[in-house]
């Protein structure tokens, strides 16, 4: 199973309703995704911290209905 842009993307804007998001499909398949995020909530957090926020608002589909996911966030 995989997941489409629009999923995608509606997880990832309520989590993050004033980030910057550019997602990129990057076998064509809805499986493998690359999102580059900016958000203020990521502002003084490791990267490891800000990817963690990101799985969190995946509500449990990474690894299942999504395949992979390459992240790059920062803060504005």
């Amino acid at each position: 199973m995989a997941m489409n842009r629009d999923t995608l993307l509606g997880y990832l804007t309520d989590a993050f309703p004033d980030a910057e998001i550019t997602l990129t499909d990057l076998a064509g398949d809805d499986n493998h995704w690359q999102a580059e995020i900016i958000s203020a909530q990521f502002a003084g957090l490791p990267r490891v911290k800000q990817h963690q926020l990101v799985y969190s608002a995946l509500k449990g589909t990474m690894g299942g209905e999504l395949h992979a996911l390459a992240l790059k966030t920062k803060a504005p």
